[in-house]
This record gives C-alpha cells, structure tokens and sequence, in this order.
C-alpha cells in the first residue's frame, strides 16, 4: 500500500477556522467555557472532534505554571494491596483536572537510588504534586523535594517528620497487635514469614518487642508470594515443629503457608493459627478464611488527594500527617 503523507499537526487556528469562530473565542471555549455561549461551545467541540485538535498542555502548564499531572510512585503495580490508593487517588484527581503518573520504585536494596532518580525525573516534568509509597529515607531524595517545593504527601506509613506531608499508619503497632492478639489466644509458640521490605521489617520489630524474644523467623524477597509461603512453612516447621501461631507480612504470603499446611495435614486453627497483613480480596474466601489486619488504602489515596488539591489551591492544610489506623479482621485461620 502507498504511504500516506505526513499531516502537519492540527493547530487552535485550525479549529477556530473549522468553528467559523476568533482564534480567541475557540480557545475561551475550550480553557474557559463561562465566558462564551453554549452554541459556541458546541461549534468549538464539534470543531475539535472533525480536525482531531489535542490541546498542548504543556503550552498551557508554561503560561500557567501548572501542568496538570501528579506523579505517583509505588514499589510494585503488581501489588494488590496498594491497588485501590492508586484507584481512589486517580478518580479524585481526575474529577479536578488532574493525570496520575506511576513510577515503579522495587524493593530491592537499590530502592533508593532508583527512589532518587524517578523523583528527579518527576521534578524535571514540573508534576504539580507527588504521592509515594513508603517514608523517603534518602537525604539525597528529601532534601531534592524541600528544595523543589513541590507538595508531597508519604502514603502507607507515618512519621513525625515527613518531607511535607503524610497519610498513613503505624507498622510497628501492627505487628504489636498482632503478637497481642496471639499472646491472648494463649498461643506461645511463634514464628514469622517476612518480607525484606523496611515496612515488613518495622511490623516485625513490633512483633518482637511485644513477645519479648526472637521467634522462629523466614524472611523472603518482597513482593512476597505463594510459592515463598510454601516453601516459609517448611523452613519454619523445621526450627520448631510445635509451632502454634504465625504471622505472615502480606496475604499472599499467608495464602502459601494455608496451601502447605493443607498438604502437610494440618489443621487451622487447631494445629497452627495463620495471620497475614492486607486483607486481599481472596483472604476471605479461603478454607478456611484468613485472618488479616485490614488498611483503607481507599481512604489513603483519598485523603491523599485531599491534601494535594488543598495545597494546590494555596490553602493551609490543617493535619498535615493523618493516621488512618487499621484493624484485624478475626476470620477462620485463628
């Protein structure tokens, strides 16, 4: 087949043109609809969709030293747990005008090079706010931001001195409680399956201080999985195998170690109690059912977005740092 010709691209002229309408009056209709009639409006629309016009944002963003985008980084996409923070931050900000840009930062040990060089990039592209996953411990990182003063909001933990702003909860009261609520149950004999992620650490840290000794512990490369689960059972099994009660730093993690205490005959909860973290939408639907600690992260994205669009709107933002707590959802594994 012939090759088609290369098209100049479609201008604001163009559309005034195709509109019958001032070069002014088309781009009032399109930028700011209340100063001209709805008969126009429709005429520049219709406009639009016949010559394919894509406004220029980053035109505009230069004039108004805005560009309409909010980058957002997370460890991994393919974690379901900070799913729904993403959904809920991208409808809020997408019912005021604003895209939602991801940065995928890992969990290995070189997070916080690649932590550095995302946000870099992300200043460079004048994102309006940025939204990550985790505390940023890069001096290197938080001194960029301060320097940039580009709002930012920590999501999924809390600190008492965040680069700007936080929306999260304590993991190290997480994995006390946990603990707590074994100890209760007068289960003595622990052990953990963790992630190496710093968040999963800290759980863990709270886990201890609250027993009081070390407890047979496995410890997997995040993003954890079922096969890790599997295989975390039997590592632990071989350390004490008495073991009454063991928590899990994620769902999918807990989910391999319910499908190898099945395989070994085990019963839950009358062999062995099981606690994961994240409430994923199978943990209810095991057999039997997971017992999980449970964060809104819907509520996280939201007040997230929250915090930004204040800010951008040049207000103060009155609890700069929220805790949005959690809570364990007492199912059949316990």
């Amino acid at each position: 087949m012939p090759q088609a010709p290369a098209s100049k691209s479609v201008t604001l002229h163009d559309v005034a043109r195709q509109a019958g309408v001032s070069l002014i009056t088309a781009s009032r209709a399109l930028s700011n609809p209340g100063m001209v009639s709805e008969a126009t409006i429709a005429r520049v629309r219709e406009a639009v969709a016949v010559t394919g016009y894509i406004p220029n944002l980053l035109a505009g963003g230069l004039k108004s030293r805005k560009s309409l985008m909010v980058a957002a980084l997370v460890p991994d996409i393919a974690v379901q747990q900070f799913l729904p923070t993403v959904k809920a931050l991208t409808d809020a900000l997408d019912a005021a005008g604003y895209q939602l840009i991801l940065g995928q930062t890992g969990y290995d040990h070189a997070r916080d090079k690649r932590e550095e060089a995302l946000l870099a990039t992300m200043i460079s592209r004048r994102t309006d706010g940025i939204v990550v996953t985790g505390l940023i411990h890069s001096q290197t990182a938080r001194d960029q931001l301060r320097r940039a003063g580009i709002p930012v909001v920590e999501t999924w933990d809390l600190s008492d001195r965040p680069v700007d702003m936080a929306v999260g909860f304590s993991h190290l009261k997480v994995g006390s409680a946990i603990a707590g609520y074994f100890l209760g149950q007068g289960r003595r004999r622990l052990a953990i399956a963790t992630g190496d992620d710093q968040r999963a650490a800290v759980r863990r840290e709270g886990f201890l201080s609250t027993v009081g000794h070390d407890v047979p512990t496995v410890v997997v490369p995040a993003p954890s999985s079922l096969e890790y689960g599997r295989r975390a059972l039997g590592d632990l099994l071989a350390q004490d195998p008495h073991i009454e009660a063991i928590y899990c730093s994620s769902d999918q993690l807990a989910q391999g170690v319910m499908i190898e205490a099945h395989a070994r005959g085990l019963r839950m909860p009358q062999d062995l109690a099981i606690c994961g973290f994240g409430d994923a939408d199978f943990a209810a639907h095991m057999n039997p059912p997971l017992t999980t600690v449970h964060v809104d992260g819907a509520q996280i994205g939201e007040l997230a977005a929250r915090q930004l669009l204040a800010r951008f709107r040049g207000e103060a933002v009155p609890e700069p740092v929220i805790d949005v707590g959690f809570r364990i959802i007492e199912r059949g594994t316990t």
